[in-house]
């Protein structure tokens, strides 16, 4: 099973000749045999380069530190939290 959880692209400009625009998903992931239970699949490729990025399998302690990573960021620029 896997049932997704959001989508989007970058907010860089996509003709930046120095760096690619890229898209994001995340799902949620049941069926890695390697994998010791659920997972937060999170996926970041190229826009226009389907299948061809990188894949993270997070378990949920990771997806969380990831999640305050995220979230740090945010203060640091002075945004406040949603939620």
């Amino acid at each position: 099973m896997r049932k997704l959880a959001d989508y989007g692209r970058d907010d860089h400009p996509a003709e930046d000749p120095e760096r690619a625009q890229l898209a994001w998903t995340v799902a949620l992931l049941d069926d890695c045999d390697e994998c010791d239970g659920l997972r937060v699949e999170l996926t970041v490729e190229e826009v226009g380069s389907p299948g061809a990025g990188l894949v993270a399998h997070l378990a949920p302690a990771t997806a969380r530190r990831l999640r305050a990573a995220l979230a740090r960021a945010l203060r640091e620029m002075g945004e406040a939290e949603d939620g």
